[in-house]
């Protein structure tokens, strides 16, 4: 029986969903008896060790994969559970992407003090986050409101909220639900008001390229609507050059009924006060991609984000 090593970080949420991942391959091994074992490999990445500063200001991409991604060179693991979301959208030679399994909830959502939505915050009030794109559509909304940064895992913003003076923070819905602190949610921000981040609520599972075996075990995880969505929007990534760490998002949905991607791409200025939006249709989900952000780099994008790269 061959033991699979499953490399992830060490943060409440990524155990989690790694958890979660491993508990559908060990019903699929035990459905079709595959002699397959799974072992979780903890790593810290250079995104869990900078806490002090927000991610903007680290710069570089991949901050919360590059060393797991390492460990698979190093065959230290077999297999890798990431957030879509922080994946570069140019992977490494000798990885792939073994699956994309079903996406959940992509939407930010709001955790108030008091209130019920974005429209009861009061005028001035506190809302920590460290996502750019987060800060400047919520600031497109809302001029008023006062963005500070707030880094750490999911368990640690929490409370945040009660010893920092916030009067809201943002999190990611998916997160909160996988851990089953959906609960905690006040509401959910439209999707028209904060576009997602790329890939956000799907999660990547990587493994080496040549590792049939386990390629083949992955395959069965892999949802094809969810990664066709998820590819159009890093392509538009990867035409303009991004990372999480600056103000870009990307939201796609397939149509089953017509086979039509329909794709949104934003970039924003980190005061919120130009905000670049698109929404296009397509059938070819790297075209899309393409296209949305061609779109926007003629509407001044790439002037953005040079600007913000420095």
């Amino acid at each position: 029986m061959r033991t699979i090593v499953v490399g992830t970080r060490q943060s409440a949420l990524a155990l989690t969903q790694t958890g979660q991942v491993i508990a559908q391959l060990e019903a699929i091994c035990e459905r079709e008896g595959l002699p397959f074992r799974f072992e979780v490999r903890k790593i810290v990445t250079k995104g869990d060790r900078i806490l002090d500063v927000t991610l903007s200001k680290v710069g570089g991409k991949g901050l919360f994969v590059k060393e797991i991604e390492q460990s698979l060179f190093d065959q230290e693991s077999d297999i890798a559970v990431h957030s879509m979301k922080d994946m570069p959208w140019e992977l490494p030679e000798g990885l792939v992407v073994g699956a994309i399994p079903q996406r959940v909830d992509p939407r930010d959502s709001l955790i108030m003090r008091t209130g019920e939505s974005l429209a009861d915050l009061p005028h001035g009030a506190k809302v920590g986050t460290s996502s750019l794109r987060r800060g400047c559509q919520l600031q497109a909304y809302r001029p008023d409101l006062q963005i500070e940064p707030l880094r750490g895992n999911i368990d640690t913003r929490l409370k945040k909220l009660e010893t920092e003076g916030f009067d809201a923070i943002v999190l990611a819905a998916a997160g909160l639900q996988r851990m089953g602190w959906e609960d905690k949610i006040t509401s959910y921000i439209d999707e028209n008001i904060s576009v997602p981040a790329v890939g956000q609520g799907a999660l990547g599972i990587q493994c080496r390229a040549e590792d049939e075996e386990v390629r083949a075990l992955l395959e069965r995880l892999h949802d094809a609507n969810t990664a066709q969505a998820v590819q159009a929007e890093r392509a538009f990534l990867g035409r303009l050059n991004g990372g999480c760490q600056i103000p870009i998002g990307a939201y796609a949905t397939l149509s089953e009924a017509t086979g039509m991607l329909t794709l949104t791409g934003l970039v924003g200025s980190a005061d919120g006060k130009t905000i670049l939006k698109e929404t296009m249709q397509g059938e070819h989900p790297e075209k899309l991609g393409l296209a949305v952000a061609e779109r926007l780099i003629e509407q001044g994008a790439d002037r953005i984000l040079s600007e913000l790269r420095g």
